[in-house]
């Protein structure tokens, strides 16, 4: 059974930094699709950052470039979300999510994504 558990989120103010992180059990593909969404209330889940598996090709949502930072760390089995410079418009719920079907492009769609996380809470103050 696959299971992603994300950590690291909290509260910090406008300007700050945050690095997420998400361990992953159970999961025998060998190659996969990782990323990172949030949603905020009231909002639609957006996707935040992508990352192929066996190239590290990422792929970042405009309204994060430049500031976020998606890494795998393969033997620790773990995806990371690096957060600089944030804004009071970060502030969301944090997911990521995996998906195995990567014989398609890499995409920052939740609906392309199979297994995902709980959660953590980003909070950024101005």
């Amino acid at each position: 059974q696959v299971q992603l558990v994300e950590s690291g989120g909290g509260s910090v103010q406008a300007g700050g930094s945050l690095r997420l992180s998400c361990a992953v059990s159970g999961y025998t593909y060998s190659s996969a699709y990782m990323g990172w969404f949030r949603q905020a209330p009231g909002k639609e889940r957006e996707g935040v950052a992508a990352i192929y598996t066996i190239n590290r090709l990422t792929t970042y949502a405009d309204s994060v470039k430049g500031r976020f930072t998606i890494s795998q760390d393969n033997a620790k089995n773990t995806l990371y979300l690096q957060m600089n410079s944030l804004k009071p418009e970060d502030t969301a719920m944090y997911y990521c999510a995996t998906d195995p079907r990567t014989s398609r492009w890499i995409t920052l769609k939740s609906g392309d994504y199979q297994y995902w996380g709980q959660g953590t809470q980003v909070t950024v103050s101005s």
